[in-house]
């Protein structure tokens, strides 16, 4: 969707957000793989950690701080309202129950809407030290340790019989009567595996997946994703081919399979 987006003000907020990923991230680092946490269970029966708590904290904290204008989003503490055009949405560990049992697939995501769209987000691995990160116009960039960086780009591939397809959990299909669409997914994918939450998305926006499919998504799950996607070349919308991130449900690809996938969701949904 074109926008009219001034160029210091997104540039200054993309940098902004790779800096406060990567220390939200850090914050995360000191409960990940130190043994037992203590795991509280919020009212959607979704677990929750001091490391969530704690990160989020930190995020909300310095975007206040830094741009006090700007609106937040955040998986644990809500929503808090702005005056500018740009609002922050961000989930300080997306992926918590890996998070929870020491499997480093796990993410810091910072995404930034301005007029109801994506239009900058970060993806940060902090255990993997992995980074994929966008903004609209500027292209979509991939970092990790010891490495230069380099641009993201998608698979070129045009069939899921050639590539990987990744989701984040089986069951939550099937508990929101779409089995047959996860089965039938996996039936046409060349490889099928559940390294999914955001971990998914980056493995699209890097060329690595050809589709990430998830039945449940919220708008911290998927505003940091949706530029990167495209960005890098891919599309992203939600089940019924929505290009939004607050569908309830999504898809990344790499564009060329998008549409194949989208006709298995209409033929197994109808």
């Amino acid at each position: 969707m074109p926008l009219d987006l001034p160029d210091d003000e997104l540039d200054a907020r993309l940098d902004t957000a790779r800096r406060l990923a990567r220390a939200a991230g850090t914050t995360t680092l000191q409960w990940f793989g130190a043994g037992k946490i203590e795991v509280e269970r919020k009212a959607d029966d979704s677990p929750v950690t001091v490391a969530d708590r704690q990160a989020e904290e930190l995020l909300r904290e310095q975007i206040a701080r830094e741009y006090p204008d700007d609106a937040i989003l955040g998986e644990e503490f809500g929503e808090a309202s702005g005056r500018s055009p740009y609002r922050w949405i961000v989930d300080p560990i997306d992926g918590t129950k890996s998070f929870i049992c020491g499997v480093p697939l796990y993410a810091t995501l910072v995404g930034i809407e301005r007029g109801g769209v994506a239009v900058a987000g970060v993806i940060h691995l902090p255990a993997l030290d992995e980074t994929a990160y966008a903004a609209r116009g500027r292209g979509a960039w991939h970092e990790v340790a010891g490495r230069p960086l380099r641009p993201a780009r998608v698979a070129s591939l045009e069939s899921l019989a050639d590539g990987l397809f990744v989701t984040s959990q089986v069951d939550t299909f099937f508990q929101r009567g779409a089995g047959a669409v996860y089965q039938e997914l996996e039936r046409r994918a060349a490889i099928t595996r559940t390294w999914g939450d955001a971990y998914g998305y980056l493995l699209v926006a890097t060329g690595r997946a050809a589709v990430m499919v998830d039945a449940a998504m919220s708008p911290w799950d998927a505003a940091a994703v949706v530029p990167i996607v495209e960005e890098a070349g891919g599309r992203f919308t939600d089940w019924s081919g929505a290009a939004t991130f607050d569908g309830g449900n999504g898809i990344g690809s790499n564009g060329r399979v998008h549409d194949e996938v989208l006709s298995v969701i209409a033929s197994k949904m109808g």
